[in-house]
């Protein structure tokens, strides 16, 4: 009986080592990247504050072509803080993602490709992954 648990407690014990093991950042999904990034000011329910932030909630750019969006994200826009410093491809494809499926929004995901050729158009670099790399 001692050999059984001993085997069970070493194949446990490889099993949770190896997904502790895992090499490199895990990517982030939009929905957290939102949170983190964008809902102190545009809010959880995507709805703004009125006066301040825009809505994101059936918002024409937020559903409309994905470089005008993108571009807002990469360059900032009034009070809005650029991301291109602290925001990498993927993740900027996933928060525009997000929004374009959340709140009754119905519009085609972004992907990093389309977020990455809008990077290089307007000549920026490649996000530092600093936590202070945007201005907010």
């Amino acid at each position: 009986m001692k050999s059984i648990f001993t085997l069970w407690a070493l194949a446990t014990g490889l099993w949770a080592g190896a997904a502790f093991a895992q090499t490199g950042p895990v990517a982030a999904d939009g929905k957290t990247l939102f949170a983190k990034n964008c809902a102190a000011c545009h809010q959880a329910d995507g709805r703004g504050i009125p006066g301040a932030f825009p809505a994101l909630a059936g918002s024409a750019l937020a559903i409309g072509a994905p470089a005008e969006a993108t571009e807002v994200l990469l360059k900032g826009r009034g009070g809005m803080p650029d991301f291109s410093g602290s925001l990498d491809d993927a993740d900027i494809a996933a928060v525009l993602s997000y929004v374009r499926a959340s709140w009754g929004n119905r519009a085609a995901p972004v992907a990093d490709a389309e977020v990455g050729a809008l990077r290089t158009a307007l000549q920026l670099p490649p996000a530092s992954r600093n936590r202070f790399g945007n201005k907010h």
